[in-house]
């Protein structure tokens, strides 16, 4: 057993501290609720709790600053995770260690289909998996699928809010220049990244970002939900930038937690919808 700082860790290969302490976010279990948001800035920590009452900080440690809340009388919380797969899946797995099961990436994006607008909003349906924190799970054929009723309580929460919205797949990079199809320093881009825009576009991919995939696989395999949506800043077809839409995003997303707990509440099998039980009492 060693101490570190007056704490005790026990072992190197399951880095906790006394009391289940996590080693990266600084959590122990009991002080974050279920449901959690997972921005990537943690200035946007301030955007997405200044739409909650009761918030107080719970951690800061590295990128990860960690908030919790009340939405419209639902404990919710919120967790930056910074930038890409890497720092999600540190994230994603010391959260589920202290109790949480249902995410919900807060994102900004790149679109890559001329109709989507900076402001717009993009729910993401699964992921393209052109990151490498997931391959250390599993193999490409796996598939990065957010989870059904996330997905559908962020869509019924930007319906209620009246937000321009797109469902479809995300292509999530752990590049942001070439692997994005930017050119970098002296112009340099790789062959194989030439034509890549136009390739996915042709396969209806919506957008770019850098951590869906790593989210949606992991939560998979864990067993927990998880779902993003993203504030679009640009789009890589009409060459236009503009960032906005990222308190939008946030209360579509702290929206969708509310509707998940009513949905929650009234649960009574595994993979039960609210439309499902309709169409079972009107058979």
């Amino acid at each position: 057993m060693i101490k570190i700082g007056g704490i005790k860790r026990t072992r190197a290969d399951k880095p906790e501290f006394e009391g289940k302490l996590q080693y990266h976010i600084e959590i122990k279990p009991g002080e974050i609720p279920r449901y959690v948001l997972l921005p990537g800035d943690p200035g946007r920590i301030d955007i997405i709790s200044s739409l909650w009452s009761d918030t107080r900080e719970i951690a800061f440690h590295r990128q990860y600053r960690s908030v919790r809340g009340k939405y419209k009388g639902v404990d919710i919380s919120a967790v930056s995770t910074g930038i890409g797969g890497p720092a999600v899946e540190i994230a994603l797995v010391e959260l589920v260690n202290v109790g949480a099961d249902t995410f919900i990436r807060v994102g900004s994006t790149g679109a890559i289909q001329p109709e989507i607008e900076p402001g717009d909003l993009v729910i993401s349906s699964a992921a393209m998996r052109f990151e490498g924190a997931s391959k250390a799970y599993a193999p490409i054929e796996y598939p990065a699928s957010a989870s059904l009723d996330v997905t559908l309580a962020l869509i019924a929460a930007a319906e209620t809010l009246g937000y321009r919205y797109f469902v479809g797949i995300t292509a999530s990079t752990d590049s942001f220049y070439a692997g994005q199809e930017r050119p970098t320093i002296n112009d340099y881009l790789p062959s194989w990244q030439k034509g890549l825009i136009d390739s996915l576009r042709k396969l209806n991919v919506l957008n770019f970002e850098m951590e869906a995939a790593t989210l949606f696989t992991l939560s998979s395999i864990f067993g927990v939900r998880a779902g993003c949506i993203s504030a679009v800043f640009a789009n890589r077809i009409t060459n236009v930038f503009e960032k906005k839409g990222e308190k939008e995003a946030a209360l579509v997303a702290s929206e969708a937690v509310r509707i998940l707990k009513e949905w929650d509440d009234e649960r009574d099998v595994k993979y039960w919808l609210p439309l499902v039980r309709r169409l079972i009492r009107n058979a």
